[in-house]
């Protein structure tokens, strides 16, 4: 990238769209390689919609239940 302003300005938008891209791609993480939900069986549309609702919900809680298991032991000991 160019030392000028355009290239300053470039670099941010770059690293505001990897920003983004991190936040966004370790739900799909989680729910791949925790809950092992790779293939993707045909069940209805309401069910298939259910489930990946749930995934995802639970996939939000995996880094809130980690910070509060840090937390409880660093008071246990």
């Amino acid at each position: 990238m160019p030392k000028n302003k355009l290239g300053r300005l470039l670099e941010k938008l770059e690293h505001l769209k990897a920003s983004v891209r991190a936040k966004v791609e370790h739900p799909f993480h989680v729910i791949k390689n925790l809950f092992r939900h790779r293939k993707t069986r045909y069940r209805g549309l309401a069910e298939n919609t259910a489930q990946l609702f749930t995934l995802f919900g639970f996939a939000n809680l995996v880094p809130a239940g980690r910070r509060f298991t840090i937390t409880e032991s660093r008071r246990a000991s």
